[in-house]
């Protein structure tokens, strides 16, 4: 066994630290599940979209890079029991702002391979009806000047 495979199976048994932020955050495992949702919604995986998973974790939500593979597995192994539908109506109470912050994940996703397949707008689309939200509010204000 490969030296990084233990490494993997130890911080599991111990608990990765970007394991237990998903694993006690029910937000957000399921924003984090609608995000993988929307990577492979075009039928492919780029790496230009998991580069962007990897920055929405880190910058928004604190996931270390050394995390984000056992994150990964976590989310592979236990989001088979959550659907889509299920994930989003976590978001549903929760204020504009960070329903506004899922669609903008969600966009940035999808644009992030530069081709926005007709898949990856139907489920962002989708999931805006479900929040209560419009496409405006996916667009990220221009910064002050």
């Amino acid at each position: 066994m490969s030296q990084g495979m233990l490494a993997r199976i130890r911080s599991l048994f111990e608990g990765d630290p970007g394991v237990r932020k998903v694993a006690d955050d029910p937000v957000l495992s399921a924003e984090l599940l609608l995000l993988f949702r929307m990577i492979l919604a075009d039928g492919s995986v780029s790496d230009a979209e998991m580069e962007t998973l990897r920055r929405i974790c880190r910058d928004s939500f604190g996931i270390p890079e050394a995390s984000m593979d056992s994150v990964i597995d976590y989310l592979n192994e236990f989001g088979y029991e959550t659907n889509g539908s299920q994930a989003v109506a976590m978001f549903q109470d929760l204020d504009d702002d960070r329903r506004r912050l899922l669609a903008q994940h969600m966009a940035d996703i999808a644009k992030a391979d530069q081709q926005l397949a007709e898949n990856e707008v139907r489920l962002l689309r989708r999931t805006l009806e479900m929040l209560g939200l419009s496409p405006v509010d996916v667009v990220k204000p221009a910064a002050s000047k």
